[in-house]
């Protein structure tokens, strides 16, 4: 166990910075129609290594480029501007921006003066879009389940809260009904979280929600550290243990204002901030319940397997996860 711990110790002295966790950083695209013949187009590129340089989408065909390119850096981004001036309509064009999600996706939206906001998702392998007449209803539903989807298996922080969870509640008699319990109770209080913050009635500064989302990590890590393997529960019977659901509850809150922080750097059109804020939270819950089932999926199969592995390993993971929790928490609260 000492060897296991020493080998995650130096691959967390690897770990690069942009790893860490809750932060989605996309890459984003706004097009504002200013009048009949003219469009601003304003990004945002999410900054990945020291010279990073700004990369500028490909405009519409039937638009060239008007003055010069603006450009500016604002904390971990670098923010370009340019005024298109196009003929006729940009319904049937296409914009692509391919060097922004080279390390990750972009959200586009297009705004109108006359008609409702459409909004794309850029990815790899599909780094363009093709511009409608009108936007489509299932647009914003589609666009948001897939970046809600995205940040909540990219966001490691939250993931870590969550196979820490399922690995302390899966060792309770009928551990399946009190992990689907735990889980609902996690995904009703980050919801509430999530639409408070979003709406405007509720809000927590950033840095300090982080660093507790870190905190609340360690926490589960040091629970199922002193009783994770089957057996080992009678050990100490702990809230977590006996209230997983609370527990859960409680944390969702605060993991809430972690998913709203993500949801602000991405913005919300205007019009269609219910749709966005469900699509999104569903695509956060169908994330997680992916990770869930895969979670149960290897703990049974390494029970199956070799049944005196199990608590070796649900160990392993709670320091490993103990381990990666502390470092964020030190390098949150820091810097």
């Amino acid at each position: 166990m000492i060897r296991a711990v020493l080998a995650l110790l130096a691959m967390l002295s690897l770990w690069p910075q942009s790893a860490q966790a809750d932060e989605l950083r996309p890459a984003s695209l706004e097009l504002v129609q200013l009048d009949d013949a003219r469009w601003q187009l304003g990004w945002k590129q999410p900054i990945t290594r020291a010279d990073e340089k700004l990369a500028v989408p490909v405009p519409p065909a039937n638009c060239k480029v008007a003055g010069d390119v603006q450009q500016r850096r604002q904390q971990d981004a670098l923010l370009g501007r340019l005024v298109l001036e196009c003929e006729g309509t940009l319904a049937g064009q296409s914009i692509s921006a391919a060097d922004l999600v080279i390390s990750g996706d972009a959200l586009l939206r297009v705004v109108p003066r006359s008609s409702p906001v459409q909004t794309y998702v850029l990815t790899g392998r599909q780094p363009a879009a093709t511009l409608v007449q009108e936007a489509e209803i299932t647009q914003v539903w589609r666009s948001y389940f897939i970046i809600g989807m995205e940040h909540i298996l990219a966001g490691w922080d939250h993931l870590l809260f969550v196979i820490a969870l399922v690995l302390i509640v899966a060792n309770k008699a009928g551990r399946v009904w009190a992990v689907v319990k735990a889980a609902t109770a996690f995904t009703l209080a980050h919801s509430i979280t999530l639409a408070l913050v979003t709406l405007g009635y509720a809000g927590l500064p950033q840095a300090p929600v982080e660093a507790l989302i870190a905190l609340s990590i360690v926490f589960l890590a040091v629970e199922l550290a002193r009783g994770g393997g089957d057996g080992d529960e009678a050990l100490e019977e702990t809230w977590t243990r006996r209230w997983p659901w609370l527990v859960a509850f409680v944390f969702g809150l605060l993991h809430g204002f972690g998913f709203a922080g993500a949801l602000r750097e991405i913005g919300l059109p205007q019009g269609e901030i219910p749709a966005a804020l469900i699509s999104f939270n569903l695509g956060v819950e169908a994330g997680q319940l992916l990770v869930i089932a895969a979670v149960l999926a290897i703990r049974a199969a390494i029970t199956r397997l070799r049944a005196q592995w199990t608590g070796p390993a649900v160990k392993f993971a709670a320091y490993g996860t103990g381990i990666i929790g502390s470092y964020w928490l030190i390098d949150r609260v820091s810097g």
